[in-house]
Parts: C-alpha cells; structure tokens; sequence
C-alpha cells in the first residue's frame, strides 16, 4: 500500500507544524509519510525541541522548509494541514493533485510571553493538543 503524503504548514515551520510531522510519522507511519514547512521559514523553536524530548522525539537537528519552495518543486501531496491561524492558513499556496486541504488551528508558541517555565508549559499544551489531534485524525482516517 502506498503512503498518503500529507504536508503540514504553519508560519516559521519553527513548531507547531514540526510537532505534527513527528507526531504524524511516528504514530501513522506506516500509512502516512509527513512533512512540514512554512510560509516564512524561520529557526527551529527551542521549546518546541524541548517539549518534543519530554515526549521521547529529537526533532533538534530538523531544518525548517518553505512551502513555496516544495510548491516550485511540484511536489505532490494528498492532504495540506494547516496548524495555524485561518488568516495566515488562507496564505497557502493550492498544491496540484492535493485531494483534500484541512485547517487546524494551534496557538503560536513563538507569540507566547512569560518567564521560560510559563512559555514552557504553554508549549507543552499546545503540544498536547497537537497530538490529541493528529490521533483522531489518524483514527478517522481508517
């Protein structure tokens, strides 16, 4: 059986859609292949490293990609995630073949502010929810 592609899209690629590619490809593996990037790439959160390791994934030498970049490359999904905001969701560009786009929205731990333990905590939520999501969708998609 061939794998469904499936490209997860935020702003920087720094986390949320990082989160959801690992999360993605170790829970659905064998069904699914992840990817993500962003619309204006930017430098891997530390905090979304961080959150990551207490849930057992290295995602800390992962490189951030731009979405216009696998778009000019005639990449090929069939489905695009975005985990952002709805505004900066409609920014995506439409990728040829794509059977179904989804929108998913996740708060930005880069907009989070507090002392390094609060934005920490707000990261490992967000994280959470990210895979809470991605298990359901996993489970529906059978």
């Amino acid at each position: 059986m061939d794998k469904k592609k499936v490209l997860f899209v935020c702003v920087h690629n720094s986390a949320r859609s990082q989160m959801a590619e690992a999360f993605l490809n170790i829970l659905g593996g064998d069904r699914f292949e992840a990817e993500s990037a962003g619309l204006e790439p930017g430098i891997l959160n530390p905090l979304a490293i961080e959150v990551m390791k207490e849930a057992g994934i290295d995602i800390s030498k992962n490189k951030t990609k731009g979405v216009f970049e696998l778009f000019k490359k005639g990449k090929l999904f069939h489905y695009v995630i975005t985990v952002c905001n709805r505004a900066n969701a409609e920014k995506c560009p439409v990728f040829p073949g794509v059977t179904k786009k989804v929108d998913w929205t996740f708060e930005d731990p880069s907009s989070f502010t507090g002392d390094y333990e609060e934005r920490l905590a707000k990261t490992r939520e967000v994280r959470d929810k990210i895979k809470m999501k991605i298990e359901e969708w996993f489970q529906e998609s059978k």
